[in-house]
């Protein structure tokens, strides 16, 4: 156990990366979206109304537009098939409302194009779930035997959640290509106001970067371990 803590002593840094551009992320999102949330449309339109056009505008007519609780817990359930707003992106009439709501909306716009990105992050939801909860107890076990032991199932765990946001980064950035083209096509923004969603969607798209990042060197470190391992 004590070579193993040795060894996990010498690749401590690794967790370093991920944390720095993970705090990052967050007080970038955090200024960009508290700035274009008091920063009102042109058009007046709320992120509801906005995301309603983008769907009617598909065919998407029967598409749920539901409101819910909490701060940026906007989402896309494509099991559901329907888009869930936070309160404030759902009445908002801003552009940082509008903007959220059209990423939403474009996610649902994937799934109607059968966009294969997407496609396979749904399929490797249930497996990804059950290694974010592996993830815990390895962490947790590491605690009280030697790391080395846990190396290989790290390896695998952290691998496949590597994977699961490795291929949400295309799907998200093309949710906010698709969103920002249909806020532009549909005359909900003007050229001006594009800038402002941009801002909004990038701080948003880093925070998947920085996940991505995170897990990356976590799995370096687990791979660290057993190369040291393997030495001993």
């Amino acid at each position: 156990m004590m070579e193993a803590m040795l060894i996990f002593d010498k690749w401590w840094w690794f967790f370093i990366p991920g944390l720095l551009l993970g705090l990052y992320a967050q007080m970038r999102l955090s200024s960009s979206y508290g700035r274009y949330s008091r920063v009102p449309t042109n058009s007046g339109i709320s992120g509801a109304q906005a995301a309603r056009e983008i769907l009617d505008n598909a065919g998407l007519h029967s598409m749920a537009i539901n409101e819910v609780g909490g701060h940026l817990t906007d989402h896309y359930d494509p099991m559901k098939k329907a888009l869930f707003l936070s309160s404030d992106v759902y009445h908002g009439r801003t552009l940082a409302a509008v903007g959220v709501a059209a990423h939403e909306a474009g996610h649902a716009l994937q799934h109607k194009a059968a966009y294969a990105p997407l496609n396979l992050r749904m399929a490797l939801v249930p497996v990804t779930s059950f290694a974010s909860n592996a993830a815990m107890w390895i962490s947790i076990g590491g605690m009280f035997m030697g790391l080395a032991k846990l190396a290989w199932a790290g390896v695998i765990v952290f691998g496949i959640i590597f994977l699961f946001q490795l291929i949400t980064l295309p799907v998200e950035f093309d949710a906010s290509r698709r969103a920002k083209d249909q806020l532009l096509a549909l005359g909900l923004i003007d050229n001006q106001e594009r800038s402002g969603v941009s801002s909004v969607l990038g701080a948003a798209a880093l925070t998947y970067v920085a996940a991505m990042v995170s897990t990356l060197f976590t799995l370096l470190h687990f791979i660290m371990i057993l190369r040291g391992s393997d030495r001993d």
